[in-house]
């Protein structure tokens, strides 16, 4: 077995002008604020001697490396970001940024809101730009039909409205 990982396919550079800004005050904070307090407190773990068994010690350098690794994740991901900040010209279809009610069969109605791979939130109902839902959805209209493939087989959406926010 080898510690090899496969590297994840890039996601989409694209992102609303509320999630770049989530991410670069996430980046803010990482670097100016919570990597020198993890810093200062290795520094006074290491401080108090035996390093190999000071549990303080190792806890805090796993920490900084993972910070490390977040910073240098979201500084890269923020140089290639395509912030689209305002709606397309053509408001009757399915594009990035778009709140789009869904009907099921059932007639059970949900709103989702396309966004680019680093905003998802199930909670507040945004969905990724290249999950299957959304890649059925993108350029269709109001009342046109999508069928999307899922784990528990196939469903099929009507596209009941679409906004977007200024």
């Amino acid at each position: 077995m080898t510690r090899y990982r496969r590297p994840e396919p890039p996601g989409s550079k694209y992102a609303t002008a509320e999630g770049a800004r989530r991410l670069q005050e996430e980046l803010d904070y990482l670097w100016r604020i919570h990597r020198p307090q993890v810093t200062r407190a290795v520094a006074e773990a290491a401080a108090q001697g035996d390093r190999s068994e000071n549990a303080e010690y190792i806890y805090g350098k796993k920490q900084l490396r993972e910070i490390d690794r977040r910073v240098r994740y979201l500084r890269k991901r923020l140089d290639g970001l395509v912030v689209v900040s305002r709606p397309p010209d053509d408001r009757s279809r399915v594009f990035f940024g778009a709140w789009v009610t869904i009907e099921d069969d059932e007639g059970h109605e949900s709103e989702v809101r396309i966004v680019g791979p680093d905003e998802i939130e199930p909670a507040r109902r945004y969905v990724s730009m290249d999950s299957p839902l959304a890649r059925a959805l993108l350029g269709k209209r109001r009342d046109d039909e999508v069928t999307v493939e899922v784990p528990g087989g196939r469903r099929s959406y009507l596209i009941a409205g679409i906004r977007y926010e200024e």
